[in-house]
């Protein structure tokens, strides 16, 4: 079992990112919440891991911390909940939100997230709720400060709406939440992070 990688940060771009360890470049999934905090290409880097090993292929999931990591874990064990999903609540909430949201029993905010319905929102919340630290124990999302500005401007808005698509948006979904928060010089990270915003508000 992989648990952690130290290396190069080689590529990122959400949910997709690359480690260069001594040559051999590790291709990993993550949240945005841990897109957040990575630093700029070519820094070192340091993330806790998740194997999944399926019969068509073996998956590396990075997470920022162990916190996020151990959040991922209890999230598959929740019926109908497989990985993609996970990461598309992790990147549209962080730990402490999420663990709000299940103590409230906030339904409307957990079906605003992609894939999340309203059974698999009550599921959620039924199966979580004796599995959370409270909400101080849990790790918010990094802020962009932490992130480094990566793409270029030209690039940010498609970057971002990519980003959405893989998490699970539709392709017009994404793009018209891009485009609602869309200004001058913003790079793809605070694109992504505006329009999960603008859609948990809604």
């Amino acid at each position: 079992m992989i648990g952690r990688l130290r290396g190069e940060l080689a590529r990122k771009q959400a949910p997709h990112l690359l480690i260069d360890i001594n040559g051999v470049g590790y291709e990993l999934e993550a949240p945005l919440s841990t897109f957040f905090t990575l630093p700029d290409i070519g820094r070192q880097v340091t993330l806790f891991t998740h194997l999944a090993i399926r019969e068509d292929a073996h998956v590396l999931y990075a997470f920022a911390s162990e916190s996020e990591r151990a959040l991922f874990r209890s999230l598959l064990k929740v019926s109908g909940v497989g990985a993609k999903m996970a990461l598309a609540i992790l990147s549209g909430m962080n730990a402490e939100e999420f663990s709000r949201c299940v103590e409230t029993e906030d339904v409307a905010s957990l079906v605003r997230l992609p894939g999340v319905g309203r059974k698999t929102a009550e599921r959620l919340i039924i199966e979580m709720r004796d599995r959370l630290a409270k909400p101080a124990d849990l790790p918010a999302a990094g802020s962009p400060s932490q992130a480094g500005h990566s793409a270029r401007p030209a690039t940010a808005g498609s970057d971002a709406v990519a980003a959405l698509i893989a998490l699970g948006y539709k392709p017009q979904d994404a793009g018209r939440m891009v485009k609602a928060v869309a200004e001058d010089e913003m790079d793809s990270q605070t694109l992504i992070r505006a329009a999960l915003q603008g859609a948990a508000q809604k």
